[in-house]
């Protein structure tokens, strides 16, 4: 298990849809760990009710792409196709793993590849929902999306799926209940 001095470095991801939130929300509510959240860097605008620092570090493109150049992400990519980019910074894990906090990612698969390329002992975890039928289901209810919008995310959640096998552990969120007791059981192994 990745481990600092006392923490531990947890990365959660699943396709758009799978309900990582929801699940998220519940485990640090649950689970016995000193679970601490890593917040991402976006070049993309605020939605409405998001804030900076707790949502995302919301940074302009040229921010970006300075602190880029200096290293200070673990992993940054553009993703979805829309010009934006999104990033882990390095001092957001570092500062929570010296802290002793078990250090939680919310990322996407190639960011996974790439944190794992410096953290091979991090602790994995990839969501799936029951079916892709049921993530579509779950997309469309969401009603956030133009058609072409929700066909991008769809087609990046199939590759996506395709690629979960990189995961140390999966979790099936078919059952809420039951996907937060997986989750907080495999959170709760890091350390040990």
């Amino acid at each position: 298990m990745v481990q600092s001095k006392r923490g531990c470095l947890i990365v959660i991801s699943g396709p758009s849809g799978s309900g990582k939130t929801t699940l998220l929300r519940e485990l640090y509510q649950r689970c016995n760990r000193p679970l601490v959240a890593s917040v991402s860097a976006t070049t993309r605008r605020p939605r409405p009710g998001e804030v900076d620092g707790v949502d995302y570090h919301f940074l302009d493109e040229d921010e970006f792409a300075r602190r880029r150049a200096a290293g200070d992400f673990l992993e940054c990519f553009e993703v979805y196709g829309r010009g934006h980019w999104y990033g882990t910074l390095r001092h957001e894990v570092a500062t929570g793993l010296e802290a002793g906090k078990w250090v939680v990612l919310e990322i996407d698969v190639q960011g996974t590849k790439a944190i794992v390329d410096q953290f091979p002992d991090a602790v994995t975890i990839f969501v799936r929902p029951a079916s892709t039928a049921e993530l579509e289901q779950r997309l469309r209810r969401r009603a956030t999306e133009s058609e072409d919008e929700l066909r991008r995310r769809l087609d990046v959640a199939r590759r996506e799926l395709d690629q979960a096998d990189v995961y140390r552990y999966q979790v099936v969120n078919d059952d809420l209940a039951e996907a937060v007791s997986q989750l907080c059981r495999i959170v709760e192994t890091c350390g040990d």
